[in-house]
């Protein structure tokens, strides 16, 4: 893409920035003058004005240079004013757009999911999800995209803690099936809910990951089993792995 209104310095700056981040192993004045094809006096300016500034810092038994901890303030002043919701949202309305169906948000907190955003879609549907409820992790599509990705030992304290209660007669409640259901939904990505927590009411839901790549949370569209047939669920599989991988990295996953 090309770059307008570019202040040539800055922009080579940046780029040297990039370079280094690449290497965690750090590169030299010679090796990123090379790569950029520039002289490597117009380099050792660069750098030099860099690692006054703490971006860059000079490896004193190698020579090279490696990113340096204003990089990484940044990065923490970055991350602590992301919002998932805020972030969530345009890929939130993208779904609810395609598919015109429940769509929700949810957070892990204390073996519980926690409702944060539902759009409601423009199909009828009546659910007992509402923004501020928590639910159960074992029987809601969210729930089990999450418990997927925890260490297995919090897995089973979690459902030791809270029980596998039956909602409906379709509630997995023998605990190493289910755990043993949670390694194929990790290994496909994503996760369903059929009829588990509410009769008449299937769900699908992709798990979401911070920056450091640990689970936080789920999104999931619900409707009702007459049209969240298993030709449907199967159609969404690749929309809902896409939009969770979409909001993990404004998240900062990488």
């Amino acid at each position: 893409m090309p770059r307008e209104n570019m202040v040539k310095s800055v922009g080579r700056a940046l780029d040297i920035v990039y370079l280094i981040s690449l290497k965690k192993e750090g590169l030299g004045v010679t090796d990123i003058a090379n790569q950029m094809d520039i002289n490597k006096s117009s380099v050792y300016r660069l750098l030099s004005t860099l690692v006054q500034y703490g971006y860059i810092e000079q490896d004193t038994e190698t020579g090279k240079y490696k990113l340096g901890y204003t990089c990484l303030e940044l990065s923490a002043s970055l991350l602590e004013s992301i919002d998932l919701r805020a972030e969530a949202q345009p890929y939130l309305r993208k779904l609810e757009e395609e598919t015109n169906e429940v769509i929700h948000l949810v957070v892990y907190d204390q073996g519980e999911v926690v409702y944060i955003e539902k759009l409601e879609g423009n199909e009828t549907l009546r659910m007992h999800s509402k923004v501020g409820k928590r639910a159960p992790m074992h029987c809601t599509s969210v729930g089990k995209a999450i418990l997927a990705h925890l260490p297995p030992q919090a897995v089973i304290d979690i459902l030791e803690r809270k029980g596998m209660p039956k909602h409906t007669e379709y509630t997995m409640i023998d605990k190493d099936a289910f755990i043993k259901a949670l390694i194929e939904v990790k290994k496909q990505g994503y996760a369903l809910d059929l009829e588990e927590n509410e009769y008449d009411i299937r769900c699908i839901a992709v798990p979401i990951f911070d920056h450091a790549r640990h689970v936080i949370g789920a999104v999931s569209v619900s409707g009702p089993s007459v049209r969240m047939t298993h030709d449907r669920l199967e159609q969404l599989q690749p929309l809902m792995i896409e939009t969770g991988q979409h909001i993990s990295k404004r998240l900062g996953l990488r």
